[in-house]
Parts: C-alpha cells; sequence; structure tokens
C-alpha cells in the first residue's frame, strides 16, 4: 500500500453546451458545473462543503462519497455553476416585467440605487435559467472524477513524505552507531581517572587507610558513574522504533497516528541521551538527533 498525504488539492469541471451563435458552427458553453476538493491535515476527518443552493440537497451524497475513501484531514468542497451570457437566451417578458416592478419598489425606500444595466439583467436570466437545470446526473460522476484525482496528489506527495522519512532514520541510525562506541570508552576513562585518585589519596594518606576499602571505593563510584552514563537502553530502543518506522512507511496505508507515536517516542530517548551525556561528543549526537526528529515529526503530521 502506497502512503497518503493529508495534503493535495483537485478539481474538475462540466461544460453544458448551448445553442449555436448564428455567425458561428461551433455552440458556446451555456453553463459549467465546477467542483474543487482542498484538503491539509487534521487529526480526524473534517468535511466542509461549499455548495450553491441550487445544490445543497447533494451534500449527504458527497459526505457519502469522500468518506469512504478518506480519512483524515480537512476537506473542503466548492461547486459554482457558471452560466455565459452569450449563451443565454432573450429574457422573457415576465422577467423583464418583475425586474422592473422589483426595480420600482427598490427605488421607493432607496431614491439613489442605480438602476438595472443591460448586463444585470441578462445575468439575472442567466442565473434563473441555471437554477431551472437538474445536475444531479452529472455531479456525483464530476466528484467521483475530482476526488480520484485528489487520492493521485496525495499518493504523490506521501511517496515524497515517506522517502525523506527513510532518508532521516537512516541519518539517526548512523548517529546512533556513533554514539554506541562512545560510552565504554567514557566508562574506562572515568574508571582510570577514579584509579589514578585512590593512589594519590594513598600515597598522601601514608597507610592510614586500608588500601582495599578505599579501592573498593574507587570502584565503586566508577560503577556509579558507568550506570549513570550507559544510554545502550536508550540506543536500543530508539533502534527498535526506527525499525518499526521503517516498517510501517513500506508497509503504507493508514499510519499517521502510529508514526506521530512513535516520533514522541523517539524524542524521548533522544532526550534521555542528552541528559546523561558525560561527553561533549555525545551532547553533540543527541542535538542532532532531536533536529531530525523534529524535522520528521512535523513531516508525520501531514500523513494519513
Amino acid at each position: 500500500m502506497s502512503v497518503y498525504s493529508m495534503t493535495g488539492y483537485a478539481s474538475a469541471q462540466h461544460s453544458e453546451p448551448g445553442a449555436a451563435a448564428p455567425t458561428e458552427a461551433k455552440q458556446a458553453p451555456a453553463a459549467q458545473l465546477g467542483l474543487e476538493i482542498r484538503s491539509v491535515n487534521s487529526r480526524f476527518l473534517d468535511l466542509t462543503f461549499r455548495l450553491p443552493e441550487d445544490l445543497r440537497q447533494w451534500e449527504p451524497a458527497l459526505r457519502e462519497l469522500l468518506g469512504a475513501r478518506l480519512k483524515r484531514g480537512k476537506i473542503e468542497v466548492r461547486a459554482s455553476i457558471d452560466v455565459q451570457h452569450g449563451s443565454v437566451s432573450d429574457p422573457s417578458p415576465k422577467l423583464l416585467q418583475r425586474l422592473n416592478s422589483l426595480q420600482d419598489n427598490i427605488k421607493v425606500w432607496l431614491p439613489q440605487a442605480g438602476g438595472l444595466t443591460v448586463s444585470d439583467v441578462l445575468r439575472l436570466a442567466a442565473s434563473e435559467q441555471s437554477g431551472l437545470r437538474d445536475w444531479s446526473e452529472e455531479l456525483l460522476p464530476l466528484a467521483k472524477t475530482a476526488l480520484t484525482a485528489l487520492l493521485a496528489a496525495r499518493e504523490r506527495e506521501g511517496a515524497r513524505l515517506g522517502a525523506m522519512l527513510l532518508e532521516h532514520i537512516k541519518q539517526l541510525r548512523l548517529l546512533a552507531a556513533q554514539a554506541t562506541p562512545l560510552v565504554p570508552q567514557l566508562v574506562a576513562q572515568q574508571r582510570q581517572r577514579f584509579m589514578e585518585r585512590w593512589a594519590e589519596a594513598m600515597a598522601l594518606g601514608e597507610g592510614s587507610a586500608l588500601p582495599e576499602s578505599a579501592q573498593d571505593r574507587a570502584l565503586t563510584e566508577a560503577t556509579a558513574f558507568a550506570i549513570r552514563i550507559d544510554v545502550a537502553e536508550e540506543i536500543t530502543r530508539l533502534n527498535s522504533h526506527l525499525d518499526e518506522l521503517e516498517r510501517l512507511i513500506t508497509k503504507g496505508g493508514e499510519i499517521g497516528k502510529r508514526l506521530d507515536f512513535l516520533i514522541q517516542e523517539l524524542h524521548r530517548e533522544a532526550n534521555t541521551m542528552g541528559s546523561k551525556s558525560a561527553a561533549l561528543a555525545l551532547t553533540h549526537i543527541s542535538v542532532d538527533m532531536k533536529v531530525l526528529i523534529e524535522q520528521m515529526r512535523e513531516q508525520v503530521q501531514n500523513i494519513e
């Protein structure tokens, strides 16, 4: 399965031919039904519709269609009906009479209001004609076309996000591999330092303290230090989370929420490594890890 982004855009149009003009062989489109679908990231599926009055009855069917294919994201659906004035027949006398009556009534209350222009009358006539058009046979097929295009756009964006995440996983593995040999080196250095201090203490004490107890104390301090800075467990868990991340991205599907949880766990392990750091090199590795993980978090929030 593919990895899908929650970000995408698609549109589709259906043109309805009108009557041919006297001087033209081809018909000009009398009306055009347009549909746009915009999608951005969201924790849940949030559908919003902006439909003309003539299409509001189709909102439940559109909601069912999108809900069956989309699982997460803030989705906005816009539909429009455009009628070209050039394809509109002459306004009927009944319409002209009604417009004239409405204009007279408005001017009684608003004497400063401007009169209707020819363009206004044609536009109103076009609106009246478009209201009589039944778009039931075209709307749902057009919505399916736009939805297919949206899914394809989300899949392309998801493939880019997946490739980026896999590259970041590779870089995190390299950083973890760099951190692994640092801890034994630090423990060996600190053990040597404790033993040197023990030898110095013995020389200054001129034998007043028992050598065995002092040596045991030095070894105990070295052991406590080793436990305090040991990040082997954190590195093991980090690699385990990276394995699961890689498996999910390769598998695809609805993985966004699980990826988000694993990113939180990665960040926790990187923070713990930083808090246990006893060397500048390990601190730098922890900071580099957190930068990569934060970049991954921003992208994972866009995955369905």
